[in-house]
């Protein structure tokens, strides 16, 4: 559990951010749920940039004891609607799953394919919404869950951005107790994916809530990718010390995800240029707010894929089974597939599914199919799709 003097530093720098936020929200920049349609063909540029973090191998999405969930065929389906902004994505290791609902708070448990069960509304967090994208954000599942049956929470109350763990009883959740608070919140650039590494500590993604100046500031929880333990303790190895920080320099993390080499993906929402696919070193700086895009600065590093921000506005992102990353886009309204190369770098990102469902806010690979979520403003789904509607083979 957090100390109540870190605790309390926290509070002071959300406190110092919310003047700021009525300055932000004049900014020209788009809105993160803006609807516009894409406007302009994909540009990409990669690099040949690697590093490897020292979680060293990828997960999966079997269960801890090893036995595979039953696997879905056929063509694609809709396994919820009627959705306030579904949000993420958690497979459970029985292969069904928990989705969150941004904009009411409610978590779904969706049955493994083939149980003959219907999803039911397993529970409601205490979130505080009034506009904006703060609500219900990620949710993430450790690699314990069968032993120690409790998930992670992301969300927005009146003062600022948190993380719960949450109970799961099998069929309703439990009480959930807070283990890490005081994350900035704003009307946009909450951030909210988070996100259980290879060696079992909680990553976490957050936004500057409209301040940029927070993404420069290590002192700030925001613009940040975290390391933290299930208690929500500084992980042990992180970059500074005894800070919860892994890299900085953010705009708005969206999504995060490990390859088989051990590598760490995040998604990077740009302001009116650039959207990001970034390769994450422990440590580094990502640029923002002096810089958006590929930038050849040496102080920053540059994303291995970038796109114009009609294009993508990225949300989740999930590692296919065959290696390749592939994104979530919203106002891009595709899934993009992304071939990453041994080294590190990336092939020829491929559009997949334009315009098919709308603005699609999470991706996840469960029992042998793709999920994904709509962020349409009405009627929002979680679908399931073979394999071969997003390019794997």
């Amino acid at each position: 559990m957090p100390s109540r003097s870190r605790l309390t530093t926290r509070r002071l720098l959300v406190g110092l951010a919310a003047p700021l936020l009525a300055l932000a929200a004049c900014t020209g920049a788009p809105a993160e749920d803006d609807g516009a349609a894409p406007t302009s063909a994909p540009t990409a540029a990669t690099s040949t940039t690697t590093s490897t973090a020292p979680d060293a191998t990828a997960p999966s999405d079997t269960s801890a004891s090893g036995t595979s969930p039953a696997r879905e065929s056929g063509p694609a389906r809709t396994l919820l609607r009627g959705l306030e902004i579904a949000w993420s994505i958690a497979p459970l290791p029985d292969g069904s799953a928990l989705v969150s609902e941004r904009d009411t708070g409610d978590i779904h448990h969706v049955p493994a394919p083939g149980s003959g069960a219907s999803p039911t509304v397993v529970g409601r967090l205490p979130i505080e919404r009034t506009s904006g994208e703060g609500g219900l954000l990620g949710l993430a599942v450790p690699e314990d869950f069968d032993v120690n049956p409790v998930f992670y929470a992301y969300y927005s109350t009146d003062s600022d951005n948190r993380i719960a763990a949450v109970p799961w009883h099998g069929d309703r959740i439990g009480e959930p107790k807070v283990i890490f608070d005081g994350i900035p919140r704003g009307h946009n650039h909450n951030g909210g994916r988070i996100a259980f590494g290879p060696n079992g500590y909680l990553y976490v993604g957050t936004g500057e809530a409209g301040d940029t100046s927070l993404s420069q500031n290590r002192e700030s929880l925001g613009g940040k990718i975290l390391r933290i333990t299930p208690e929500g303790e500084p992980a042990p190895g992180n970059p500074f010390g005894g800070s919860p920080i892994w890299s900085y320099g953010h705009r708005n993390v969206q999504g995060l995800a490990w390859d088989s080499a051990g590598r760490m993906w995040a998604s990077e929402f740009g302001a009116q240029t650039w959207d990001e696919l970034n390769l994450i070193k422990p440590g580094s700086n990502y640029g923002w707010p002096e810089a958006e895009g590929r930038a050849g600065n040496p102080d920053f590093v540059d994303p291995v894929v970038q796109w114009a921000t009609a294009d993508l506005s990225p949300s989740g992102i999930a590692i296919g089974p065959d290696g390749a990353v592939y994104l979530a886009a919203l106002r891009g309204e595709s899934v993009w597939r992304v071939p990453i190369r041994s080294d590190g770098s990336a092939g020829e990102p491929e559009r997949r599914l334009r315009g098919t469902y709308g603005r699609i806010r999470d991706v996840r690979f469960v029992s042998g199919r793709l999920w994904l979520t709509t962020s349409n403003g009405s009627d929002d789904r979680l679908i399931s799709l073979p394999l071969a509607d997003v390019g794997v083979g």
